[in-house]
């Protein structure tokens, strides 16, 4: 193999953890366990059930309990070990993950390989996946925690009618609680997870021993034998074993919470073994029982067992939505600093690890979301019938992306890169078709969801270009403006004003406009512009450059990686160590507040221009999200038409 097509990774280390050590791991794959197998992790509850019971289900018959499981243990196999803790977590921006982490590798990848076209196609795909992964993470919390609640229904029938405010009361209590922090939450939630799996793996190591045969599953005879049985009916049942792995993309996402190497651990060594033997011992099972089964886990125990496993259940799916909740707030930081949303509260949680943070606007959206969700459905099974679209949907752009990224940046051959992206979109796409009949049975929320989302990321994408190229157009050339300024010699007042614009060489309007209205400037000027880079994590010592204009004049660029919140007085703190000095009680800073008008020849409809213009007025202010002084901050109106 030539030079050009080697398919060697290049190796790359997390920016947000670095394991030093065997207690450290241990630490990290316990955090990890809690947070990010959660969903995974509780899917037995109802994977098997819907199989067998649901609406497209199957007999339990002796070839289809060993075609299913055929079908679970491959899926779990080639999606979740082979193609996400394989291969897409080597895809990592800096150690950080998630469907525009990826997005934001691939753009930065050889542009001269691709053409314009085929970049914005990418960019849109990328869009709707992380728009479709938001869309499904307000299901994971609704199913998770109801279907275990459900559990009370089996033990005692006199809680059935307890069973959906018990599960809005723990889903309340769960989403009030990420405010702790994503490692404070992992330290309480990981243990819970560890004695969960101990727990399915104990009850169902014993009906495996009853029927061993159920092991014969690993053979994918069994898989390929099930669908020539049951031909098209057979491939909808695809509908219900995609449960078994919802999950899997923000296991992605959430790689820079704990890194790559705890959240493999975690999964090879508890995960995967437990959710192998517990989804057999269901079948071993179901092949005793058949159509008495009604409920294959929960059946696994009977007699005065069963109440402790719905209490573990229980504490287990409390657990479950955690991995994308946070990953939902990793995507949504990712989406800000790339230009995708509209500015949110940022809260970093640990004063160690930039990528543990909560994001409280989020958190609202998903926990009303999720109540919703539970009110609207009441119903585990119901909502499995709409689970499963928009994961696979964004599984299969993942895959994508993936192929992108190995051919532009890593120079894999598109040979190469194929083949391995055939067999990953083979088993995406064939879930996606199957669950494509779910539609009308509820599929439709979580894409006319992601449909919502993408619908604002793009609208803000565009209208932020239209803004910036208004801007553009509407500065001054910096050297024309301090041509001027020698001219002119305004008077000169003591401090320092600084000015935040996105276009380093011009001289802002907000700078022309007060220096209209007001003629004075101040001794000292700073113009700041600050970028977002293509990777998550810019250094502190590369972050800021300086530049002496004359006259007095600085201009100051400050460059932040898509997974960090720019801070303007770190920033100034920066500069002084490069000279530029300030005194805090001696800074104005000058920012604009735009007035948005639908009269321009922007491009945009009119319907997106009120949605940006809605957008705009609503988003975080930029003095908060900036971190500047809201006390010393001078805001001049300026009229924009887009």
């Amino acid at each position: 193999m030539s030079a050009r097509t080697d398919t060697s990774i290049p190796a790359t280390h997390g920016h947000v953890h670095e394991v030093k050590g065997g207690k450290d791991l241990l630490k990290l794959s316990l955090a990890a366990l809690g947070v990010v197998y959660g969903d995974i992790g509780t899917s037995p509850l109802y994977t098997v059930k819907e199989c067998f019971t649901g609406p497209h289900s199957v007999a339990p018959t002796h070839a289809n309990v060993l075609g299913i499981l055929s079908l679970i243990f491959w899926a779990l196999t080639i999606v979740i070990v082979v193609k996400y803790l394989t291969f897409i977590m080597r895809a990592d921006n800096r150690g950080e993950g998630g469907i525009l982490a990826l997005l934001a590798l691939v753009s930065s990848g050889d542009k001269a390989r691709t053409s314009a076209k085929t970049t914005a196609v990418l960019v849109m795909l990328g869009l709707f996946g992380a728009s479709l992964l938001l869309g499904e993470g307000m299901l994971t919390p609704a199913i998770s925690v109801l279907s275990a609640m459900e559990g009370l229904g089996i033990a005692t029938h006199a809680l059935e009618r307890a069973v959906v405010p018990i599960t809005c009361i723990i889903l309340i209590t769960l989403f009030l609680a990420q405010k702790r922090g994503t490692a404070r939450v992992g330290a309480i939630f990981g243990p819970t997870t560890l004695v969960w799996f101990i727990t399915i793996a104990a009850v169902g190591l014993p009906w495996v021993r009853r029927h061993p045969e159920v092991l014969l599953a690993i053979n994918p005879y069994y898989a390929v034998r099930f669908f020539i049985h049951n031909g098209t009916h057979g491939f909808f049942v695809l509908g219900s074993v995609v449960l078994c792995i919802t999950g899997g993309e923000a296991l992605y996402a959430d790689m820079g919470h704990f890194g790559k190497k705890p959240i493999r651990s975690a999964w090879y060594f508890v995960a995967y073994p437990a959710l192998l033997i517990n989804y057999c011992g269901q079948g071993a099972l179901l092949l005793e029982k058949g159509t008495a089964a009604q409920h294959p886990f929960y059946e696994l125990v009977s007699g005065w067992m069963l109440y402790p496993l719905v209490g573990i259940a229980a504490l287990a799916t409390i657990v479950a939505s955690q991995a994308l909740i946070s990953g939902a707030y990793s995507v949504t930081q990712q989406a800000v600093q790339l230009g995708y949303s509209p500015r949110v509260s940022i809260v970093h949680t640990s004063e160690h690890a930039e990528g543990q943070i909560y994001i409280p606007e989020i958190n609202t959206m998903l926990m009303v979301a999720c109540i919703t969700l539970v009110l609207a459905f009441r119903d585990s099974s119901k909502l499995a019938a709409a689970y499963g679209i928009a994961v696979t949907g964004t599984m299969s752009i993942t895959s994508i992306l993936f192929y992108a990224l190995a051919v532009r940046k890593w120079g894999w051959s598109k040979w190469t890169a194929g083949s391995l992206v055939a067999l990953f979109l083979a088993i995406d796409l064939a879930f996606f078709s199957a669950n494509l009949v779910k539609f009308f049975h509820g599929g439709w929320v979580p894409i006319a969801m992601g449909a919502v989302l993408f619908t604002i990321m793009l609208t803000w994408k565009r209208g932020r270009a239209a803004l910036g190229a208004y801007m553009m157009g509407a500065a001054l050339p910096l050297e024309m403006f301090m041509d001027d300024v020698e001219k002119t010699k305004p008077h000169r007042v003591p401090g320092t004003a600084v000015f935040m614009t996105s276009n380093p060489d011009g001289a802002p309007p907000v700078l022309l406009h007060h220096f209209k209205h007001n003629q004075v400037l101040h001794k000292q000027v700073i113009l700041l512009s600050v970028a977002t880079s293509h990777d998550p994590e810019v250094p502190t010592e590369d972050r800021v450059a300086v530049r002496d204009v004359g006259h007095g004049f600085y201009q100051v660029t400050a460059s932040y990686g898509f997974m960090q919140t720019p801070n303007v007085l770190d920033i100034l703190a920066v500069c002084a160590e490069r000279g530029l000095k300030t005194e805090p009680q001696m800074v104005s800073y000058y920012l604009g507040r735009e007035t948005l008008l639908t009269t321009g020849r922007s491009g945009m409809a009119k319907w997106r221009k009120a949605l940006f213009g809605f957008l705009s007025r609503n988003a975080r202010p930029a003095t908060a999200f900036f971190r500047i002084p809201a006390n010393r901050v001078v805001e001049l109106g300026i009229q924009i038409e887009l």
